[in-house]
Parts: structure tokens; C-alpha cells; sequence
């Protein structure tokens, strides 16, 4: 009895200590652009497009589950691969889709810092340069142990957006009734919308940081099982605060007719019909989600950039050692903090059309990561199942017949 016990405490504990960049990478998705697309999402079409969120659930367990698998197998991030089987120039390309749809997230977090302090009375001149500071000393004073708890930490904020899912006091009969009932209007500001939806649910960023973090903190395939773990638990946990997000302003701004141009103002008009607990709740995880993803997108793009070039890089090291990894990320919080600063600027718009090029570019990350997962020479017994490719393929051509509808649905009207 007594080893049982003992079993069953090491498995915890293994388990403990391996959960993190799964349950990290997907929070870090629901950002200032994610919860404004999500909020968009619910105030604009109700329920509608949930049958969409819980399809892509699966297909973002499947996919970070690949992520997962090609970094303990390999030891190696997704663009030091690419660059190894596809050569420099489809690498080159690959950093650019991922920096154009980084920069305009990052752009996106500081100004969710911004907005949510706002609705505070705290000024953006004063709370984005200490998030600004803080982000850059907890990355660059820390391991990445403890780097990684305090993500951890703020993934916590997330609670916040179920409890003001229930403080709406949504319909829950209709909500999972229109989540079983597939709904697809063949309009461009739909299509457009749906394909948002997708591309903050499954972002390039996403396989870029989830696998160079597994390789940081060295897991094995001895730990491989604990992180699959992690990763389809971080699929379900991030995905459903998405689901809270939409139901919570469906039951509210959209029966209300309000229409929602940022996540700040989404916050905001929740206070009159959802009450003031709700309020602060959806201001407090607009703050902390957007701490969170100003943290970890531009550590995704150093990653990316640096294992493309063959560059060190690592939360361990010290900036000495690797100086162009600690510079991209220097360079992102600089740049994304001091534009959000600038007098009388919107950035609303720009957040929302990097969320849908997000949308439209995945296709191609996805096409590179499933042709290298089935890569014997790279996996050897590890490659896809054919369920698993199955699942991966429908995902990417589903995002690709999306956008060729909406690109074309124009000329029928």
C-alpha cells in the first residue's frame, strides 16, 4: 500500500513539475486582441460561432500535442527544423509571417495593459513603462524555472472571466443548444470574424513558443507522457475561458445591441448590465492576460529568430551570452510600449487585422510542422498517427477554404 502511495506521489509530482509552456502558450493566446476578438465575437453574433470554438478545441490539442512531441524527439525548436529540412529561404519566410503577426499582438498587449489600467483611472504614462520594466527583469534576472511559475501565476486570472460569464446570467439551454448547431453565413464580415476567431485560438506564435519552451526547460521522452498531458489540458483550460468570454458578452452587449471596439470598451459596458463585480473581474484579466502575452510573444519571436540563425538562446542565460536573443526581446517591449504611448493613437484596428492575418497565415506554419512531424529521418517511431494527420490537414484546409470564401464571397453580392 505504503509504494502505491509513493507511486502515485512521484507521478504528481512529475506531473507538477512538468506542466507549464502547454497550459502557458494557450493562456497566452487569450491576449488584449484575443479577448477583444472573442468580446466581438459574443457582442456582434451571440452564440453563433461557439460550434466553431469547441471544433477547435480538438484540432489545438492534435496540433500543440505535435508541437510537444517534435521537441522532446528532437531536442530542437520549430525553426532551427525548419531551417534543417526546408533551407534558409522558406526559414526566412517563415520568421517574417511569424514577426509581421508578433509585432501586431505585441502592439495589441501594451495597449490591453493600457486600457485596462485606464479603467482604473491609471494612466497608460505610467502603468505600460512599469509592465514595460518589469517584463524585461523577470525575463532577464530569472531562470527559466521561475520565469515560468510567474507565468503561471497570471494564468490565474482567467478565473475572472467565468465567474462574469455567470454574472451575465446567460440563457445555458440556448448557449449549448447554438454551441450543437453549426452556423456559417457566407458574408465577409462574418467570414472575417470567424477566421479572427481562429487565428487567436491558433496562432503562429503558438508552435514557435510552445516547442522552444519544452527544449528550455529540457523535458525527455522520459517526460513526454506528463507533457502531452499538459499540453491537451492547456488546449481545454485556454479554450474554454474563451468560451466564457464569448458567452459573457453575448448575454449581455450583444442582447443590448452594443457593439464592442476593443476589449477595454467591452470591459466598460459590462458595468451597467452585468454589475460592478463583473466589471472589475473582466478589467482584472484584461490586465493580467495582457501582461502575460506582452511577456511571452516576444520571447516566442527571440526564440524563433534566434534558433533560425543558430543563435544562443534561453531564459538561462545570462544576456552576455546570448545578446541578439535578449535584443529581439529588448526591441519588441520597446517598440510596442512607445507606440501604444503615442498621443491620440488607435490601435484597435491594427490588432484586429493582425489577429486575422494570424488567421490566414497559419495554414502555413501548420503545413511546415506536419510534414516535418511525419518526417521519419527527423521522428523515427514518433511520427503522426494517421487520425492525428487526419485531424491536422482537415484543420488547415478548413482555415484555407475559409479565407478563399471570403476573399470571393464579395463578387456574388
Amino acid at each position: 500500500m505504503k509504494n502505491l502511495i509513493a507511486k502515485k506521489m512521484k507521478s504528481l509530482f512529475m506531473i507538477l513539475g512538468v506542466i507549464g509552456p502547454g497550459l502557458i502558450t494557450v493562456n497566452a493566446g487569450n491576449d488584449a486582441g484575443g479577448i477583444a476578438t472573442y468580446a466581438a465575437v459574443g457582442a456582434s453574433y451571440g452564440y453563433r460561432m461557439l460550434w466553431g470554438l469547441l471544433l477547435i478545441t480538438f484540432s489545438l490539442g492534435v496540433i500543440q500535442e505535435m508541437n510537444a512531441r517534435m521537441a522532446v524527439v528532437t531536442g530542437k525548436g520549430l525553426s532551427d527544423l525548419i531551417r534543417e529540412r526546408f533551407g534558409v529561404k522558406l526559414t526566412f519566410f517563415a520568421i517574417t509571417i511569424l514577426l509581421i503577426a508578433n509585432f501586431g499582438v505585441v502592439l495589441g498587449d501594451f495597449a490591453g495593459v493600457a486600457a485596462s489600467m485606464e479603467l482604473f483611472r491609471i494612466s497608460k504614462y505610467m502603468s505600460v513603462p512599469i509592465v514595460a520594466v518589469g517584463i524585461w527583469f523577470l525575463v532577464t534576472k530569472g531562470s527559466y524555472s521561475r520565469v515560468e511559475k510567474i507565468f503561471l501565476f497570471f494564468t490565474l486570472v482567467f478565473f475572472g472571466y467565468i465567474i462574469a460569464a455567470f454574472l451575465a446570467k446567460p440563457d445555458w439551454v440556448n448557449v449549448f443548444k447554438q454551441m450543437a448547431t453549426p452556423t456559417l453565413k457566407m458574408n465577409t464580415g462574418f467570414l472575417l470574424t470567424f477566421i479572427g476567431l481562429i487565428g487567436t485560438t491558433i496562432t503562429p506564435y503558438m508552435q514557435f513558443y510552445l516547442q522552444s519552451s519544452i527544449v528550455d526547460k529540457h523535458l525527455t521522452l522520459a517526460e513526454y507522457k506528463y507533457e502531452k498531458l499538459d499540453v491537451y489540458i492547456g488546449a481545454f483550460w485556454g479554450n474554454a475561458v474563451s468560451f466564457f468570454i464569448i458567452v459573457c458578452t453575448a448575454a449581455t452587449l450583444y442582447k443590448a445591441g452594443i457593439a464592442v471596439t476593443s476589449a477595454g470598451t467591452a470591459a466598460a459596458s459590462l458595468r451597467p448590465l452585468a454589475g460592478e463585480y463583473a466589471f472589475i473581474l473582466f478589467g482584472v484579466g484584461l490586465f493580467g492576460a495582457s501582461v502575460l502575452a506582452a511577456s511571452i510573444i516576444p520571447l516566442s519571436t527571440s526564440y524563433a529568430i534566434c534558433e533560425a540563425f543558430g543563435w544562443e538562446s534561453g531564459v538561462d542565460h545570462r544576456i552576455k551570452e546570448a545578446p541578439a536573443f535578449f535584443g529581439i526581446y529588448l526591441a519588441l517591449i520597446l517598440l510596442g510600449s512607445l507606440l501604444v504611448l503615442i498621443p491620440g493613437i488607435n490601435l484597435m484596428k491594427l490588432i484586429l487585422i493582425t489577429q486575422q492575418i494570424a488567421g490566414l497565415l497559419v495554414p502555413i506554419i501548420l503545413t511546415f510542422m506536419i510534414f516535418l512531424v511525419n518526417d521519419k529521418t527527423i521522428m523515427g517511431e514518433y511520427t503522426n498517427t494517421r487520425w492525428q494527420n487526419i485531424i491536422a490537414w482537415i484543420t488547415v484546409s478548413f482555415i484555407i477554404v475559409l479565407s478563399l470564401t471570403m476573399f470571393i464571397s464579395p463578387c456574388f453580392h
